[in-house]
């Protein structure tokens, strides 16, 4: 068994593997670096030029794990692509949308970038998923496979359709011919993706297979954050209501920046408990914008059909209005005290949140609410830091300085395991190796050295990028 890591290997960005297994030749994931654009955001598919690539497995649909799906698909035409149904309908609008943005921030002159693919090339490809259930073997045979190998989806818990992915093939002693007698032994391997242990507010807990594993992909977005193990969702939840009551309750508006899959439909579930239990006026108006609204409706289609914590909550139920387009409804929708659920979660330019931030944050009346990760130099980790400091910001070079009077505070809402239950990730799966995957290089070390600790008959690996391991 073979594995490369495609991604790359000291941060958080595409996350994109490969591995041959069996005879097999299988990519894990074909995201899109955020931080780049154009072919600079893509994985190097060169390096599977003289590999097999029978099958392609979209663990689900978070732009750093689904994003380079059309330029995989070109080099490997005759691949099959996998997935949870509820990712394929994801996908169905974040892969067009992203299309469209690519050739607007090159029209736009914010990037130099090619599109790496254009909308048709993009609503093209959902002829060719082959959607799965939870717990359901499917076949993972390749032109080249030696024996059977078939892999099995576990629900992740990150966002809806997220899977993690169970693989099992047949391994066949030292020159076998094939058939002539029954395999050595059965490899097994899991590949985490993003997971988490714990429910969110929608989505139940992540599940996984029962031990022994050989192998073991496991995930370490948190393993360099000591506080997220610290943090209880409930506390953070209440204080969340609590913030938005002050705010509204003072004539204020709340922004609250959001990833546009997961945490909005989490926020706005939140949103309609404050109003049930009369936390907020039920009358406070909740503006959301763009394709979270698209992505919302999926979640409710799905509600029936993918481990929910309450299959009868619809994002929907939770009463919200279209972001005014004029400038001067949207100041008056300000004026009036409400709540914008919008894009996006690190206030990037040429997005509705930080065009927001930049009218609210000059009146102490109001609040803006980050409830996830900002990556260190983003417009909201920065507005963040300004605030703490209490100093001025510049989020537009037009407007110059701007002095923060709003109430600008963080909630941590994490969809990913914090690193004490990655470790009992491990406990329960019992693998022979474990690669770390998906993280900063101070989060694997982390992990690497408290696995090797509480079990020092687990082999872990840091892979580097492009270096082959022989698993």
């Amino acid at each position: 068994m073979r594995y490369l890591s495609l991604g790359d290997t000291d941060d958080i960005s595409a996350s994109c593997h490969y591995l041959e297994i069996g005879g097999t030749g299988i990519v894990l994931d074909a995201g899109m670096d955020p931080n780049e654009d154009g072919y600079a955001a893509v994985p190097p598919f060169e390096a599977l030029a003289d590999r097999p690539v029978d099958h392609i497995i979209i663990t689900h649909a978070h732009h750093d794990h689904l994003g380079a799906l059309p330029v995989i698909v070109r080099k490997a035409p005759h691949a099959t692509v996998h997935m949870s149904k509820a990712t394929a309908m994801l996908a169905d609008v974040l892969l067009p949308s992203s299309a469209r943005l690519q050739k607007r921030r090159l029209r736009e002159g914010s990037t130099s970038a090619t599109p790496v693919f254009d909308t048709e090339q993009a609503e093209a490809l959902s002829y060719l998923y082959e959607m799965h259930n939870l717990g359901a073997d499917f076949d993972l045979d390749g032109l080249d496979t030696q024996g059977d190998v078939t892999g099995r989806f576990y629900h992740a818990g990150h966002v809806l359709g997220a899977v993690g992915v169970y693989m099992e093939a047949d391994e066949w002693e030292e020159g076998e011919v094939l058939g002539a007698k029954k395999a050595a032994r059965t490899l097994r391997v899991f590949y985490t993706s993003d997971t988490s242990v714990r429910p969110q507010t929608i989505l139940q807990s992540a599940e996984y297979p029962e031990g022994p594993l050989d192998v073991l992909l496991l995930e370490t977005t948190l393993g360099a954050d000591p506080e997220a193990e610290e943090t209880s969702r409930k506390e953070q939840e209440r204080a969340f209501g609590e913030a938005i009551k002050r705010v509204i309750g003072r004539g204020g508006s709340v922004l609250v920046p959001v990833f546009a899959l997961g945490r909005s439909q989490d926020v706005l579930a939140m949103i309609g408990r404050f109003k049930n239990r009369g936390l907020i006026p039920d009358e406070t108006p909740v503006f959301t914008v763009g394709s979270m609204r698209g992505i919302s409706a999926i979640y409710d289609q799905t509600r029936q059909s993918t481990p929910r914590l309450d299959p009868d909550f619809e994002v929907y139920g939770v009463e919200q209005r279209r972001l005014p387009r004029s400038e001067a409804q949207l100041q008056a929708a300000i004026a009036e005290g409400g709540i914008f659920v919008v894009t996006s979660g690190m206030l990037f330019e040429r997005t509705p949140s930080h065009s927001l931030a930049q009218k609210m944050i000059e009146d102490e009346k109001h609040g803006v609410f980050f409830v996830g990760y900002s990556k260190e130099d983003s417009p909201g980790a920065l507005l963040q830091e300004k605030a703490a400091a209490g100093e001025p910001i510049t989020l537009h070079e037009e407007r110059g300085p701007q002095t923060i009077r709003a109430e600008v505070a963080r909630f941590r809402f994490s969809g990913h395991a914090h690193r004490r239950d990655l470790i009992t990730i491990v406990e329960k799966t019992r693998p022979k190796k474990v690669v770390l995957v998906h993280g900063e290089t101070e989060a694997k070390v982390w992990i690497k050295d408290n696995i090797e600790f509480f079990h020092p008959e687990v082999e872990v690996i840091i892979p580097e990028q492009g270096q082959e391991l022989e698993l």
